[in-house]
């Protein structure tokens, strides 16, 4: 299927490795140019030196998405190096685990400000570009918005934040603009690593072993997702080819989550 996003312009950040890298590979390989972005240059730089291949031109730059001097920079440098933008993917790693009355003031400021004003601040960046072209914002969030995970307040909490942005801005941008999310569970990006040695950490479990068979193992289609199957479905909701779904929020999650909706 031809998603129509030859020539096209997407930015995706926090996209030097995992989720948000296989974001960028979906999209460049669909011949769009795309913004790639970290705060480790190095990191940076190698990992654009990998889509020499693409079908589609993949630069990187670098930025501290919680500074929003940062994030102006980032984005004009978007503009500026593609004449313009058409897509943007909001994506950042997830929070350290915590319960909610052991979380201080201070680190429940530093989440909403890295979770979700990050987000917000990107948005409200591109709006005006995005709706010149009649573009498409596709936000990252996670199982946690169908479904908490004991002992992870700050992705329960503001990860479920971006869902409430998705639908509002969903109908406050329209038509010009489209808005949906996704919401990944388990993928093979190391992340289900080092969730195991948290939980076990915490105490939740005995061995590493049984929080890695948690975590990852028990997924009724029987394995972790591919970074390339969230790729594929972040660049299908950003294309043309959905041009009638917005305000969505699509689980991919290999069937995990037992919330119904």
């Amino acid at each position: 299927m031809d998603l129509r996003l030859d020539g096209k312009t997407a930015l995706v950040s926090a996209s030097s490795s995992g989720l948000g890298k296989a974001c960028v590979r979906s999209f460049a390989d669909e011949g769009a140019n795309v913004v790639c972005n970290g705060r480790d240059a190095d990191q940076l730089e190698a990992m654009v030196a990998e889509f020499d291949d693409s079908n589609g031109d993949v630069v990187g730059v670098t930025a501290d998405l919680t500074d929003p001097e940062a994030i102006d920079a980032l984005v004009s440098e978007t503009i500026d190096t593609f004449g313009g933008l058409d897509h943007l993917v909001t994506n950042i790693g997830g929070p350290s685990p915590a319960s909610a009355l052991d979380i201080d003031s201070e680190a429940w400021d530093e989440a909403y400000d890295r979770l979700f004003m990050s987000a917000l601040r990107l948005i409200q960046r591109t709006a005006t570009e995005l709706k010149d072209g009649g573009g498409s914002i596709v936000m990252m969030t996670s199982r946690t918005t169908r479904e908490i995970i004991e002992g992870y307040a700050l992705s329960n909490v503001f990860r479920l934040a971006l869902v409430g942005l998705n639908k509002t801005l969903s109908k406050e941008l329209a038509p010009e603009i489209r808005v949906n999310a996704v919401a990944p569970g388990p993928f093979e990006t190391g992340r289900i690593e080092a969730l195991a040695s948290e939980s076990t950490e915490q105490g939740r479990f005995e061995t590493r072993e049984e929080a890695y068979e948690a975590w990852g193992g028990n997924i009724p289609l029987g394995r972790p997702g591919e970074p390339s199957e969230l790729g594929d479905l972040v660049t299908y909701l950003a294309s043309g080819r959905a041009s009638y779904i917005t305000g969505a929020t699509v689980p991919i999650d290999g069937g995990v989550t037992d919330a119904p909706l």
